[in-house]
């Protein structure tokens, strides 16, 4: 009969956090470092100040408690900020066990080579979600479903996208978005 293997946070060699009720209880020296803190700093404190605004923080909430149920696990792609308000790509992992999706939920980040350029930060957050969400490659009615807007919505926000970056569809802004130069 083999044992089964257990690690503590601080053993993993990703950046990774556990969280309740979107308060950081839990996080290793990588995750800390990510966002240029020391781990301490971190615990017991909100996720809200690793974005770079409370809009983004709220929006990102919502579109978890939608898609994060219990057991459930769910990714996405996001803009955050460090401790010096440098702002980063990052692909974020998330699992709750709970009904409720922030009752108690681990979360691993990685960040992303893609750029955060002075484009990417003039378009709402919002219009960055959708952008992140198309390069995923997923369909109107899926991003529909995953931020809680009707499809027409989605629709509306790509086709403003590409209107204001110059491309004439959804294959350009995809490869518009993934060719940014860092800024």
């Amino acid at each position: 009969m083999s044992t089964p293997l257990s690690f503590a946070l601080s053993d993993l060699p990703v950046p990774m956090v556990f969280a309740t009720h979107r308060i950081i209880r839990d996080c290793n020296g990588e995750f800390a470092a990510l966002f240029g803190y020391r781990r301490a700093d971190l615990l017991d404190t909100s996720f809200s100040r690793l974005y770079p605004a409370i809009a983004d923080f709220v929006r990102t909430g919502q579109m978890w408690r939608h898609n994060l149920p219990g057991g459930a696990v769910y990714y996405d792609e996001r803009i955050m900020a460090d401790a010096a308000g440098k702002r980063f790509w990052c692909r974020v992992n998330g699992r709750s066990r709970d009904a409720d999706p922030f009752a108690a939920a681990l979360y691993c980040f990685e960040p992303m080579s893609r750029p955060v350029t002075q484009t990417t930060l003039k378009l709402t957050g919002r219009q960055r979600q959708i952008l992140a969400l198309v390069a995923q490659g997923k369909t109107n009615a899926a991003i529909a479903l995953e931020v809680g807007l009707s499809r027409r919505t989605v629709e509306a926000h790509r086709l403003r996208l590409a209107r204001s970056v110059g491309v004439a569809n959804s294959a350009e802004l995809v490869a518009w978005f993934l060719s940014q130069p860092q800024g």
